[in-house]
């Protein structure tokens, strides 16, 4: 009689592997989120990357062997790919369009309804995408193919979108003018979310990360930082990338809430109501995050009240409007996952328009104007990120510099 003492025991096979990304195994939970802040169509961080295979079973054989001792292993149904949780690609197409929108009213603000919507606008629609970024940006260097996009997907799009724009302003008339660590216009965000993603192990290792992203962003009100490597929107902007890495799913669905929905609703109703009450006399640098508080012409305290009340309004705005975006798919979810390209190419035609004086029509400055603007830019935003305008972009602003990279040991 054969001694089974020394037997293994058979455990049966997980139907589903550990969290690629470092995370704990999935739990059934229905967030898997998309990967950036504001591109790829890639899988999200909670599925299985392109190209990896499932976790094998150990007692697995050699390949081309069979076991002696065993019929042939059942196959086991394919486990079908996670689906993408349309969510954020709502928020970030939503938040794509407004930033087309307020990039096209500057010509206009000179009219009041044109300077409210800015003003509306740029309080939280920033904030909210560098908030996506930090909650997105949680588990980025658990990855090869994640940090080796911070060439592929930031540096190599920022050089070429730096030259683009100075060949179409010299086109334009405007003097030839190219200097790499001083972002061109709205090319800023490609390098200050770099900086913010090579910081997150630092914050990742600290105790009480929020606060202290908090005080670093009101003291760095004392000094005039300037604008090389995106260094003065680095750290104006800072707490709300802390905050969103710090985020997890379960506060997302916090706010998805009835009573919490019908709060959020008020606040952009107050928050649009103020901004139309204080457009005629309010100043714009302290919504760019960025100016000091002697270039604000503002004391000490005045300018630590002003930048602690304009994040407070921005948190609850950015909240706000996560808790109003549809969570399910929309006709718009699709557009969401290619908003890079809209955010990187847009500023084209807007130049173009300003340069023109296409903007400056004096019917634009009014309501009507407002109405007219918006509309435009959102149809402007629908076609940018349509996937033929990836197909036609792809090499440019997501090149696979596969070749750069030295392959892992064992691949």
């Amino acid at each position: 009689m054969s001694d089974t003492r020394f037997s293994p025991p058979v455990t049966p096979r997980s139907p589903a592997g550990p969290d690629e990304e470092g995370g704990p195994a999935n739990t059934g939970a229905r967030w898997p989120l998309p990967e950036e802040a504001f591109w790829s169509e890639r899988t999200d961080p909670h599925g299985v990357l392109p190209g990896e295979q499932q976790p094998t079973d150990p007692r697995a054989v050699a390949v081309g062997e069979r076991p002696l001792t065993q019929p042939e292993p059942k196959q086991e149904p394919e486990q079908p790919k996670r689906k993408r949780d349309p969510f954020l690609d709502n928020v970030k197409f939503v938040l794509i369009a407004l930033v087309v929108v307020g990039h096209s009213l500057v010509p206009t603000l000179s009219a009041d309804s044109s300077r409210a919507l800015y003003l509306f606008i740029y309080t939280f629609h920033m904030p909210l995408f560098v908030l996506i970024s930090g909650y997105l940006s949680r588990n980025f260097w658990n990855s090869n193919a994640k940090t080796n996009k911070l060439v592929d997907t930031f540096l190599v799009p920022y050089v070429i979108v730096e030259v683009g724009y100075a060949a179409l302003r010299f086109s334009l008339g405007e003097k030839w003018s190219l200097t790499i660590i001083d972002p061109a216009w709205l090319n800023w965000y490609l390098l200050a979310l770099l900086f913010w993603r090579l910081s997150t192990p630092v914050w990742k290792r600290m105790k009480y990360p929020v606060p202290v992203a908090i005080a670093i962003y009101l003291f760095a009100g004392f000094s005039q930082i300037e604008g090389d490597f995106s260094m003065d929107r680095f750290f104006g902007l800072m707490p709300f990338f802390v905050i969103g890495l710090v985020m997890q799913p379960e506060h997302f669905e916090m706010l998805d809430r009835r009573w919490i929905k019908i709060l959020s609703v008020l606040t952009i109703l107050g928050a649009a109501a103020v901004a139309i009450f204080i457009a005629p006399r309010s100043p714009l640098g302290p919504f760019y995050y960025k100016e000091s508080y002697q270039d604000l012409d503002l004391s000490w305290y005045m300018g630590l009240g002003l930048r602690a009340g304009l994040l407070v309004c921005a948190l609850a705005m950015c909240f706000a409007v996560l808790a109003l975006v549809p969570r399910g798919e929309t006709w718009f979810s699709d557009l969401g996952t290619r908003t890079l390209y809209c955010y990187l190419l847009h500023g084209i035609p807007v130049l173009i328009a300003k340069d023109q004086g296409w903007l400056d029509l004096p019917w634009l400055h009014g309501p009507l104007g407002v109405l007219a603007i918006s509309s435009s830019c959102f149809a402007l935003a629908i076609v940018l990120c349509l996937p033929e305008t990836r197909t036609v972009f792809k090499w440019v602003l997501e090149p696979r510099l596969t070749w750069l990279y030295r392959r892992r040991s064992g691949s």
